[in-house]
């Protein structure tokens, strides 16, 4: 996530923020730019921009910004949209007259729009499945107390579905803890079903199928059988050497989900840091740097290799710092060279479709750009 200031006073400003605290101007995020931008009342019910990149655009706040307070994205106010592209996503939202309903969904929303910041930000295709037939939706559910079963957080058909108890922190903890799970976030869990979709959208039926399938296994292995397996049995004693955690090694679509997810969770990690001036410089030669990757061959290294480079020392100041204030590591995860070489594919199939990813992406600002 980058970092955004404000148009009026050059204020810090945050991705959730909704006015700048020190000049006070509306803020909401611009779609269209992917910036932060302070607003100007322009008529009634639209509003314009100082950021030189909005001149003569016009924008309207986003509905579940103006009124269920769930939001903070524009509107462009050329369309007839009344939703913001990160809300037109959400086809179901639970029941806001059950008391905590709204805080919850407001989570849910918080994090999703972080998810389709970055899927946006790496070019990948995001458009509701209301318009179109390959799109995506999303369904924020609660469960009942006098109608089981309980509500599954998954991914159907580019629906994904999320239950509102995972919005509880206290909940995810406990379920993080009886699934004996390192890490369990609402972000996570986006980014997680989101693979599935995309494996959809990018791997079945394309030519990167076959790659797939040497990487990750056959696909076709029977799921519900494989998931069963992995719940009474427990993943592999070696899956440490060839997974990103342990639940990938349930099933070939689980792999290529949390290792999709850890892809987002490493670019998104790293613009922050980047976008931060992050450096790392230690004393001694031994300990981890953020360095130039040396060229091989009289070319660069490639961007993934960049990124890899950039990811393994930034995970140690994460650590080290979470130490310090008597956290657990807030990346409690251990990459093997085979888990790398998924994380690539990911990296590589992204690049079919999309842009390659800005050296802002990257937390070692002072490497040279590949050629």
């Amino acid at each position: 996530m980058r970092i955004f200031h404000c148009d009026h006073c050059d204020n810090l400003v945050f991705f959730e923020n909704t006015h700048c605290i020190q000049c006070g101007h509306l803020l909401a995020f611009l779609p269209d730019l992917m910036e932060i931008g302070s607003l100007d009342p322009d008529g009634e019910d639209t509003w314009r921009s100082p950021h030189p990149a909005a001149q003569g655009r016009t924008y309207r706040l986003c509905d579940n910004y103006a009124g269920a307070r769930v939001c903070n994205w524009a509107v462009d106010a050329r369309h007839d949209e009344t939703l913001c592209e990160a809300c037109r996503l959400t086809t179901t939202i639970p029941d806001l007259t059950v008391e905590g309903h709204h805080a919850a969904w407001y989570k849910l929303e918080v994090a999703k729009r972080r998810l389709v910041y970055a899927l946006l930000n790496l070019h990948l295709p995001v458009a509701p499945l209301t318009r179109d037939a390959r799109g995506l939706a999303f369904e924020f559910l609660a469960d009942a107390a006098d109608r089981p079963p309980a509500v599954l957080t998954g991914h159907n058909g580019g629906v994904i579905t999320i239950n509102l108890a995972e919005a509880d922190d206290a909940e995810r903890e406990r379920r993080r803890h009886a699934l004996g799970e390192p890490y369990r976030t609402l972000l996570g869990h986006m980014r997680h079903e989101s693979g599935h979709y995309y494996w959809d959208r990018l791997i079945d039926g394309t030519d990167r199928h076959d790659e797939f399938r040497a990487r990750f296994g056959d696909e076709r292995e029977d799921y519900q059988a494989a998931l069963q397996r992995h719940y009474a049995n427990g993943a592999p004693a070696d899956w440490q050497t060839r997974f990103v955690t342990a639940y990938a090694s349930a099933h070939p679509w689980e792999d290529w989900a949390e290792t999709w997810a850890h892809y987002l969770h490493m670019t998104d990690t790293l613009e922050t840091a980047a976008a931060c001036g992050v450096s790392i410089r230690p004393r001694r030669s031994d300990e981890p740097t953020l360095a130039k990757v040396p060229s091989t061959a009289g070319t660069l290294a490639s961007p993934f290799d960049r990124l890899i480079a950039s990811w393994y020392p930034m995970t140690y100041l994460l650590n080290s710092l979470n130490r310090g204030l008597g956290l657990a590591d807030a990346y409690p995860f251990v990459l093997s060279p085979p888990a790398v070489e998924k994380l690539r594919f990911v990296h590589d199939t992204i690049a079919l479709v999309a842009c390659p990813l800005p050296s802002e992406a990257f937390a070692d600002t002072s490497a040279a750009p590949p050629s």
